[in-house]
């Protein structure tokens, strides 16, 4: 059985890394016109085939509440960085498609944030990140 106090003190780790990781990041959008939710949201597009997903996908991969997502990707749409379009799929749902715009501010922005990412990482070997990677995906349930 799992030392309850141990599991208690590692989650708090992880907690507090986790926030204080994720609030230095916020910085390296500091000077862009693309804001942290919205990369996350072409992040997932354009690593997505035919730079397309859809919008139940985009939704999962968001630390953010469905219509939260719903009404930040119409903003997206407004600004011209995705389209969205009915899912031929699924009649409820929608795709969700990078626009020209979109992916250059996305890679503007992705190379600043993963030297940044990269460099916060550095404080751990390669088997440490691999083992980190490990953990989270089991944490994960991966």
């Amino acid at each position: 059985m799992t030392d309850r106090k141990l599991a208690l003190e590692a989650w708090e780790s992880l907690f507090r890394a986790q926030h204080e990781l994720f609030t230095q990041m916020n910085t390296d959008f500091d000077h862009t016109d693309l804001g942290q939710a919205e990369y996350d949201v072409l992040l997932t597009v354009t690593r997505s085939p035919g730079m397309s997903a859809r919008l139940r996908d985009v939704t999962a991969n968001m630390l953010i509440s469905q219509p939260s997502v719903s009404r930040l990707v119409d903003r997206m749409v407004a600004r011209g960085l995705v389209s969205k379009c009915p899912d031929p799929e699924d009649g409820r749902g929608a795709l969700i498609r990078a626009t020209d715009a979109g992916v250059r501010e996305f890679r503007s922005v992705a190379t600043v944030h993963g030297r940044s990412i990269a460099e916060r990482m550095s404080l751990l070997d390669d088997d440490e990140l691999k083992t980190l990677r490990d953990l989270a995906e089991k944490l994960r349930g991966r």
